[in-house]
């Protein structure tokens, strides 16, 4: 599956709107905000589409996955768009992670825990609001927000630390980069490792991460911004996706990509879309002088103007 697909999920007294747009979709929140509802209207139209009054509008059929029989329904599943209230157990284990790999489905997943063995987005993880009513029946309007917006900086950023996610070549790049003009740069190695380096640092702290999978670490990462106000985090796509971003890379299909990327993405074959900005890096860059390896850095992405074309996409942030 790929595209962004909307959903309208309603009743006589109450309704949601929303859309999904990559493999995992995170819905988070306190009891009674309607997480548990909106799912109970799916499986009440599943059960009963004919003689319930819950209508379900979206191109895709809508599932309800729970129970201990969830691996062998989920092997029945495909094309769809796969639903998961609180209490499923067997959304947080390796089985689960392992089992939707290369399946064609997305996946919306209501939770009030951090869903260490998924990588998911940032970008995707919701919680639900009242929008309005209507009428005299007084009808809730629900729809999703985005629980970590973006923070607008009105000046400059400037780290006294950068902390990058891995040793690949983002680490590479950050540490060539903050060497130049004496800013410490450190590697977490390894995503889970960003929160401890974060509080043993000193002065204003930069981490860097892979926006794109970087979902379960951000419970704990936005509490210690929020109690450490010299702690600040910039959450790319990935690092692939600031080089294709910057511009080096002239064919106009990247720009068309990179505006609509759900368009492109197919959920089979990339569970995280930082591994298929990855793809389309390596593929637009073989065979020319900018050929990207992410294990080792190519050292032309060092050069004067790749540097100035890859800080210039991190706006407001200072790198000397």
């Amino acid at each position: 599956m790929k595209g962004i697909h909307k959903i309208s999920v309603r009743a006589k007294r109450i309704r949601f709107d929303f859309t999904v747009r990559r493999n995992i979709t995170v819905i988070r929140g306190d009891s009674a905000t309607g997480k548990t509802t909106l799912v109970d209207m799916i499986r009440q139209h599943i059960n009963n589409p004919s003689g319930s009054p819950v209508e379900v509008v979206c191109d895709k059929t809508c599932y309800v996955l729970e129970g201990a029989l969830w691996e062998s329904e989920l092997g029945a599943i495909h094309d769809g768009i796969v639903f998961i209230d609180e209490g499923n157990a067997f959304v947080s284990s390796r089985d689960f992670a392992a089992a939707i790999q290369n399946t064609d489905n997305y996946y919306v997943i209501v939770t009030r825990e951090g869903l260490n063995n998924l990588a998911y987005s940032t970008e995707e993880i919701y919680g639900i609001h009242s929008a309005g009513k209507y009428g005299s029946l007084q009808q809730t309007y629900n729809e999703f927000y985005r629980i970590y917006g973006e923070d607008v900086y009105t000046s400059s950023l400037r780290p006294d630390v950068v902390i990058t996610e891995d040793t690949n070549s983002g680490y590479e790049f950050f540490s060539s980069v903050c060497g130049r003009n004496g800013t410490k740069c450190e590697s977490a190695q390894g995503k889970s490792n960003m929160f401890r380096l974060a509080q043993q640092s000193q002065g204003h702290v930069l981490l860097v991460a892979d926006g794109a999978a970087f979902g379960p670490q951000m419970d704990r990462i936005m509490k210690l911004i929020g109690e450490n106000h010299t702690v600040s985090l910039y959450v790319p796509e990935s690092f692939e996706w600031l080089i294709l971003k910057s511009g080096l890379f002239s064919d106009h299909r990247v720009g068309t990509i990179l505006k609509n990327p759900a368009d492109y993405i197919e959920s089979s074959q990339y569970l995280s879309w930082e591994r298929f900005f990855t793809a389309l890096l390596v593929r637009e860059s073989h065979g020319t002088y900018l050929e990207y390896n992410k294990r080792k850095l190519n050292p032309n992405y060092l050069k004067k103007n790749a540097i100035e074309r890859i800080i210039a996409v991190m706006d407001k942030i200072d790198l000397g």
